[in-house]
């Protein structure tokens, strides 16, 4: 079953063309990953399917319900994690989770308490939980963020770019993290990157965008072959070669 479907959606600043016309599905408990370079088209993307902003052209669904037409309900099944998201740095880690469960239980419905004690789980900050957020480092505020995106169960998760600025341990921790929320849960997960090898440790298929164009998609281990790579990274250099983008 599909729960994201994306037909020729374009979109433009301006004069710059940000989306070309792309497509993809995800598929129900799948780890979809869009990479590519910085400026590619990945965060306008993914903010089109958080309702965010509006494509020019072409049509996007969650389950069916178009981002434009259907708004609301888009976003009581998403959860969406921008690159530069933030906590409230007056509040301790559990303030900001029970005040985050709250306002996710008058939007959807789902018992606050239950998201809040997934939401905990989740975060996994030990007494630190009980700490102001502005003592946390970088990771542990990443943890916890992660931590309201996934605590709702929804169906699709939407991270950009959730582990920019992480060093080696914390980047894995939250891949890790990603991975085993959508195998145990069955949540589908759109993730952005331009680390194409961390995705491809994450990911259960990806589509590789460049100048607003989707230049070529699939299982990371069929591209590897059908490229002769070692990694998406030797394939992302191999397609540029060979002129699919202009």
């Amino acid at each position: 079953m599909s729960i994201v479907s994306v037909s020729n959606l374009e979109k433009s600043y301006g004069g710059l063309r940000a989306l070309k016309g792309i497509s993809f599905q995800i598929e129900e408990g799948e780890i979809f990953g869009l990479i590519g370079p910085n400026g590619a088209g990945k965060s306008t993307t993914l903010k089109i399917l958080a309702t965010l902003i509006p494509p020019d052209r072409g049509k996007a669904e969650v389950m069916g319900h178009d981002v434009v037409k259907e708004p609301e309900k888009v976003r009581k099944l998403i959860s969406y994690l921008p690159e530069e998201a933030g906590a409230y740095k007056n509040l301790t880690g559990r303030e900001y989770l029970r005040f985050m469960a709250g306002l996710y239980s008058q939007a959807t419905g789902k018992d606050a308490d239950e998201m809040l004690e997934l939401g905990i789980g989740i975060a996994n900050l030990g007494v630190r939980l009980d700490d102001k957020v502005s003592t946390y480092s970088k990771g542990m505020t990443r943890k916890l963020l992660l931590a309201r995106a996934l605590m709702v169960v929804p169906k699709l998760v939407i991270l950009d770019e959730p582990t920019s600025g992480l060093d080696v341990v914390n980047a894995h921790e939250i891949r890790e993290l990603i991975k085993g929320f959508s195998r145990e849960r069955g949540v589908s997960v759109l993730v952005s990157g331009h680390n194409m090898l961390e995705v491809e440790f994450l990911c259960d298929r990806v589509a590789i965008i460049n100048r607003g164009t989707i230049v070529e998609m699939g299982r990371p281990e069929e591209l590897k072959e059908k490229y002769s790579s070692k990694n998406l990274e030797e394939v992302f250099v191999k397609t540029s070669r060979r002129g699919f983008y202009g």
